[in-house]
């Protein structure tokens, strides 16, 4: 337990101390905030779709959890590379502590990003139609961080290079954003689409963001949380494996 707790606590020091990366990362949820928000806000209303800030910002808030849980993979490419990993691997702890302890700080970096994201949503315009669910959004916040830092501690552990994790985390993270509902209703859409809608599991994550920060929810609150909870139980049981498998 100690080694968990050391590991988690070493990735949320990393993060406190890149002030660049803090506020880099911040950048591209607000220009989806604004942009969009702003500038198909009309349009969404005259489709008789309300207030689009309000439908948007759960998912701009997933958008930020989501690249910062999957990116954090690259951390052990990196240690890969400069022998930290190796240092870490040859203490008399469990790997398995070791992954856990590493998924931990990755998700609550990520939470937190999402945090940022939540205040700055709610500076731009956004606002929660029940301030007291937000404790509930809060859950969704880290079922999501969960499920992908374990899903970028997965492919990681499996590669040598930065150049190919970048690669695959392109052809695999965008669409796993565009085709979640985050930018637009699922309702209406031809089935083959909402079939691929339903097999992404940042769909069930949005959902329950936007169920409990703007009242809106299509696949149900509790069917978004046990989904969600299976998959984040699934990905950390194959991060640990495959971590568990690393060569030094």
């Amino acid at each position: 337990m100690n080694a968990i707790y050391i590991l988690w606590l070493r990735q949320i020091k990393r993060y406190i101390r890149s002030k660049a990366r803090i506020v880099g990362s911040l950048g591209q949820p607000v220009l989806f905030l604004v942009a969009l928000g702003f500038g198909f806000g009309p349009i969404y209303q005259k489709a008789g779709g309300g207030d689009y800030l309000q439908f948007l910002a759960p998912g701009i808030i997933a958008m930020g959890i989501l690249f910062t849980a999957i990116f954090s993979g690259i951390e052990i490419i990196w240690d890969k590379q400069f022998g930290f990993l190796k240092e870490t691997l040859v203490t008399p702890v469990p790997r398995l502590n070791i992954m856990i302890g590493r998924t931990l700080g990755g998700a609550t970096v990520a939470v937190i990003q999402g945090i940022f994201v939540f205040f700055l949503s709610m500076i731009i315009g956004f606002r929660p139609s029940n301030f007291a669910m937000i404790p509930v959004a809060f859950v969704f916040m880290f079922l999501i961080a969960i499920l992908f830092t374990a899903l970028g501690t997965a492919i990681a552990s499996k590669l040598e290079d930065m150049q190919g994790f970048q690669l695959i985390m392109n052809f695999l993270v965008m669409p796993l954003f565009f085709l979640s509902g985050a930018l637009f209703p699922l309702d209406g859409l031809p089935n083959a689409m909402i079939i691929v809608a339903k097999m992404d599991p940042l769909a069930y994550g949005i959902d329950g963001l936007r169920g409990s920060l703007s009242g809106i929810s299509q696949f149900g609150m509790i069917n978004d949380f046990f989904i969600l909870g299976i998959i984040a139980f699934f990905l950390l049981s194959v991060g640990g494996y495959l971590f568990s498998k690393i060569e030094l």
